[in-house]
């Protein structure tokens, strides 16, 4: 990758954009409902212009920036970098087994120092599309709203909280009054004066979205259909290991397989994540044939017993 001459001067920093990201700080971590439930990290984003937004990343695409980067900068020999190499910080690995919370926890202050080096690394690596990807506010990012930002919250002294007087004229209320006398009366003894609101959930917010799969799960005594919601995004591609395992969770069977129809009926096999590109890919070309709701995905998933071969020359 061949880098300007003039992004190597000693006033790089000044040529850099204002939209460039300079600090990244977790402020929490929040859980999400998707194929598998996993927690994403909510992280506050400062840029050169003094702009601040918020961007909510899972690890995994903290590993794969990291594997980007060190496939296109990373030296041979860590001793002798070349012009366009740098040492990049250390990404803290992978963890296969534990509770997902806790680990998510864990891994707050390595991420924060692993994004404060990178963000610290020379200049012109932080004009990398990769990076400046990942720092970037998405649409999907920008809709969201942090639940808490507990990382954020300076240390404060425990007072006393004061509760605020109730405006009683303010609440819902009936009155009566007798001999003159005014308090709260039974239903059949008193006037409405304002009456109680439809619901006891009004006002409290927006509820989440949620996007549905339809999945049939096909066994010699028939079909079983299913429409799984998740909390993702109709865009989104997940893993093949993750889809099987929803999958496996929903129908409660472990010996089974996951396939799609093509565009003449026949079932195709489900082997990885590159299968299930083509799966996507395959269903956005018939998405104008077959019309579906709005927050159902573009494709269907045909579960089958994996020793059963029998479905993949029948109709489902």
């Amino acid at each position: 990758m061949s880098l300007p001459q003039h992004l190597r001067e000693e006033s790089d920093f000044d040529q850099l954009p204002h939209n460039i990201p300079i600090s990244a700080t977790i402020a929490d971590i929040e859980e999400k409902k998707g194929f598998i439930d996993y927690f994403m990290f909510v992280i506050e984003v400062k840029t050169k212009g003094g702009s601040k937004y918020f961007i909510y990343r899972r690890y995994r695409e903290f590993f794969n920036l990291h594997q980007i980067l060190e496939s296109r900068y990373s030296p041979e020999d860590p001793e002798r970098p070349g012009p366009n190499n740098c040492v990049l910080p250390t990404l803290p690995g992978k963890v296969f087994l534990g509770n997902k919370q806790e680990i998510a926890e864990s891994r707050i202050p390595e991420l924060n120092t692993y994004m404060k080096r990178l963000l610290g690394l020379p200049t012109w690596l932080l004009m990398d599309e990769a990076l400046r990807m990942f720092f970037y506010q998405t649409d999907q990012d920008s809709q969201q709203k942090p639940r808490a930002l507990r990382r954020l919250r300076p240390p404060t002294r425990k007072v006393k909280t004061v509760k605020p007087k109730m405006d009683l004229f303010s609440s819902p209320r009936a009155e009566g009054t007798v001999n003159n006398q005014t308090g709260i009366f039974p239903q059949s003894f008193v006037k409405i004066i304002k009456p109680l609101p439809d619901s006891d959930t009004e006002g409290e917010g927006e509820s989440l979205t949620y996007s549905c799969l339809r999945c049939f799960l096909l066994t010699p005594s028939g079909v079983d259909t299913r429409d799984v919601c998740v909390q993702e995004d109709l865009t989104i591609q997940p893993t093949y290991k993750d889809l099987l395992s929803r999958m496996r969770n929903v129908f409660k069977v472990d010996d089974i397989a996951v396939n799609y129809r093509d565009p003449e009926g026949d079932l195709i096999r489900i082997l990885d994540d590159e299968d299930i590109q083509l799966m996507i890919k395959e269903s956005r070309r018939q998405q104008d044939k077959v019309k579906r709701p709005v927050n159902q995905f573009p494709w269907e998933l045909h579960v089958s017993l994996a020793s059963d071969l029998s479905v993949y020359n029948s109709e489902a």
